[in-house]
């Protein structure tokens, strides 16, 4: 084996290793029994999974990485991340000692909560590892479209992940579409200890591991043995020590790792008896020689992991490394099957620190017990490669904010909003601007029924390398042209709509991560966000920033069915953070949300976007987009008929139900003509602005008022509200608390099926017919008021 690095220096990281491992299990044992718990609820935090990747994390960190590479760290190993960054200065020990509390090291490894300039966020879900995957797209879609310094080199986006993540079907997802896209400059790390939360790891996964990878054309480099073990196979004993090894289960390795140098001792004393030299190894190793023997692994073998990453480093293929370990490693819990949230007492914690020689009441120094070496390992630390990278606190500048002009407004006297969409792209795709150059368009195979199509034809779809349009070669008509080139920018997935998210995290962190900002629009079909919600909200808890535009939504598509239709949609729109979600009805009304979107991606306290759209065609307005509409779209709602003061009665609707609620208001006008039509374009906008301004008032702002609050001012004390929706009527429901008005709220909270508009809005309740029914039962049940009768036609 090679030399790849000086033995002093090997020493060095030897005990930096150590030091790590201290520091990260310290810090556990800290926050769960020397710091104080008030409200006794479990601390936690994982010793032993950390303890499993301090070898290999110490390698990485602290000679392997460049600057320009990128890390996804193993969700349960945050602690040894936190200490690795600690040693190189890039991490305090208050909020070190503050791990799992408010302020300090957060649970999991986050780009928005901790201070160590997380590259990827990362929870026990193999998300962060499908990431690194996409980011190295994304990395080559910037090159390829000469967005960032071609003189620098291509960063590796590297995963280090538990090997119970492979049970999650994203990574297979992944895998795929990274060989689609010819992904390079990828690692990805498996720290196969052979456990999981709840016990051990079947004995046939490693077997299926290699094959996974390969097919997909991933290098494949399997560290199994350390350096100690691999010299005795040397010996008369190694070829059946070796298979005694590799035929050992699972189980059986981990209890006796866990029992030690004895138990090894009878169980290869009985089943290696008669083997030539067992006797000599037996003989020539005490108890704990022979437990060092068994145990010395691949991933725990500093020389053999840096060897292994150094030939890696010759290719840019995606490289795949499986690093046998021992979960908890190096600790009195290592191996037992119980160890995940494992946690070592008091007496185990004083006898560990007094085996890394470390005085009490100094555990939390650098160089606690490596007094006499400290100059020269802090010298060894300031030469860290990755040391030189900038870090997020260091930058001075962010990336370029891109010019955000006025979005022509779609001409046509009918147009649905997904059409008045697809007609916004196709004529930015058109024009040379600079914030078109930074626009990347991606979508699960539903690129043309998103109406995407035209922004395609005229910017292509990207691939690294350029592909003809067969179709049009054999001279086969079609209105698309699917010619792939380097210079597209549009990235098609399949259908897989967890990549979708994944990539749009990717594309949507491209500025920090790559220091080049991308716009990117992601299409599907409405229905299938909850398909891949778990990686939109991992995308969003990144701070990544995109415009996610569904599509069909509601029962509006009919034909297609209950499985093509969605109801509480909107209310992911509103619950979840860092994302402003809109429903227009008109194609006006998305270029005004469509161009604020735009910049507000761009914005420091921005965030991404949200756009439910419909295939339902509507009859546009005729109106100017003055400035004050324009505000009052943007902040969630406007008059379509300001109510007169003090009016009795107010109809709201959103999104596509705009004629049956103006039919429904039509109706009602001889007997309300004080009444008034409130569109509601984002109730997620109006009703943050809500809760804001409460807690504004409750800060002593006491004039503060939402946009919502201003907009029902005018209305009678016991004035009614009815709000209709073609999805959850909860969206709706809550306007009534704005100013202690009784309301109605009319949607979909049931199954859709097939049908036409007509029947099926009958049916769910949110036809013409069914709102003057609702306005007028709601009048008839007034309390304290004689019923009146309101004609419905």
């Amino acid at each position: 084996m090679p030399d790849v690095i000086a033995d002093a220096d090997l020493a060095t990281l030897r005990i930096l290793e150590k030091k790590i491992l201290w520091l990260a299990t310290w810090m556990i044992h800290n926050a769960n029994h020397r710091r104080p718990n008030a409200d006794g609820v479990k601390v936690g935090g994982h010793q032993a999974s950390s303890a499993s990747l301090a070898t290999v994390l110490t390698a990485l960190y602290l000679h392997t990485l460049r600057p320009e590479d990128r890390v996804a760290v193993k969700p349960h190993a945050g602690p040894v991340f936190h200490a690795i960054q600690y040693l190189l200065g890039n991490q305090t020990v208050e909020r070190m000692q503050n791990f799992r509390g408010f302020g300090g090291v957060q649970s999991y490894p986050s780009r928005t909560k901790d201070k160590a300039d997380v590259d990827f966020s990362t929870g026990s879900v193999g998300l962060g590892v499908a990431e690194t995957l996409f980011a190295s797209m994304v990395q080559d879609y910037l090159h390829a479209h000469n967005l960032v310094d071609q003189a620098s080199p291509k960063g590796r986006m590297i995963a280090l992940m538990g090997d119970a993540e492979l049970d999650e079907g994203n990574i297979y997802e992944a895998l795929l579409e990274g060989w689609k896209h010819e992904v390079r400059n990828c690692w990805w790390i498996i720290d196969y200890n052979r456990q999981s939360l709840d016990g051990v790891v079947n004995d046939q996964l490693f077997n299926r591991i290699t094959g996974f990878f390969e097919a997909v054309d991933w290098n494949v480099t399997v560290l199994k043995y350390g350096l100690i073990q691999q010299a005795i196979f040397m010996t008369p004993i190694g070829p059946a020590l070796k298979r005694w090894i590799d035929e050992c289960p699972n189980q059986t390795y981990s209890a006796l790792t866990f029992q030690g140098g004895a138990a090894w001792r009878e169980h290869l004393s009985r089943d290696l008896k008669g083997e030539n030299g067992i006797k000599e190894l037996l003989d020539g190793h005490d108890d704990e020689a022979l437990h060092r023997l068994m145990t010395n692994l691949g991933g725990h073998d500093l020389k053999a992991i840096l060897a292994a990453f150094e030939k890696a480093s010759t290719s840019d293929r995606p490289h795949c490394f499986i690093a046998y370990t021992i979960k908890g490693y190096g600790l009195p819990l290592a191996g037992h099957k119980d160890n995940h949230a494992g946690i070592l007492n008091d007496a185990q914690m004083a006898a560990f620190r007094a085996d890394f020689g470390i005085p009490e009441g100094r555990e939390w120094e650098k160089f606690a017990g490596l007094e006499d070496r400290a100059a020269e390992i802090q010298s060894f630390l300031d030469s860290v490669p990755f040391k030189k990278r900038v870090t997020r606190e260091q930058r001075t500048s962010r990336a370029a904010t891109m010019p955000v002009h006025d979005l022509p407004v779609p001409t046509g006297a009918k147009m649905s909003t997904q059409e008045a969409f697809g007609k916004i792209m196709n004529e930015l795709g058109r024009g040379q601007s600079e914030l078109a150059t930074r626009i990347v368009t991606t979508s699960p195979d539903v690129t043309v029924s998103t109406n995407l199509g035209g922004w395609v034809n005229q910017r292509s779809p990207f691939h690294t390398t350029k592909r003809e349009d067969i179709f049009r070669q054999m001279h086969v008509l079609s209105p698309q042209k699917w010619a792939q080139d380097p210079g597209g920018q549009h990235i098609e997935l399949g259908i897989a709509e967890n990549n979708l998210f994944l990539l749009l995290g990717a594309l949507g962190i491209a500025d920090d991560i790559f220091g080049t900002r991308l716009l990117p629009v992601g299409t599907l079909y409405d229905p299938f966000i909850a398909r891949g919600l778990d990686a939109m909200t991992y995308a969003i808890y990144q701070d990544a920033r995109f415009m996610l535009v569904a599509t069909p939504s509601g029962i509006t598509l009919g034909p297609e069915g209950g499985a093509h239709q969605s109801t509480f949609t909107p209310l992911i729109g509103m619950g979840h953070p860092n994302l402003a979600s809109f429903e227009p009805a008109f194609a006006d009304e998305l270029a005004a949300i469509m161009t604020w979107s735009f910049d507000y991606m761009q914005q420091p306290d921005g965030s991404s976007v949200y756009l439910r759209l419909s295939t339902r065609p509507l009859m546009q307005p005729q109106r100017t987009m003055a400035s004050d509409l324009r505000a009052s779209i943007l902040s969630g709602a406007y008059w379509a008929k300001v109510p007169a003061s003090g009016a009795e009665f107010v109809l709201v609707y959103t999104g596509v139900v705009a004629p049956e609620a103006q039919a429904a208001f039509d109706a009602i006008l001889d007997d309300f003509p004080d009444a008034g039509l409130l569109a509601v374009t984002s109730a997620d906008r109006l009703h943050a602005g809500w809760r804001s301004a409460a807690q504004a008032r409750r800060g002593g702002q006491r004039h503060a008022a939402s946009h919502i609050e201003r907009l029902l001012s005018d209305l009678s004390p016991s004035a009614m509200i009815v709000t209709v929706h073609d999805g959850h009527p909860a969206t709706l429901s809550w306007m009534g608390s704005v100013a202690g008005h009784r309301c109605e709220s009319l949607g979909v909270d049931r199954f859709g099926q097939t049908g036409n508009l007509e029947s099926l809005y009958r049916e769910y309740g949110i036809d013409m017919e069914t709102i003057v029914d609702a306005i007028a039962d709601l009048i008839t049940h007034r309390p304290g008021q004689m019923a009146l009768k309101v004609a419905a036609e």
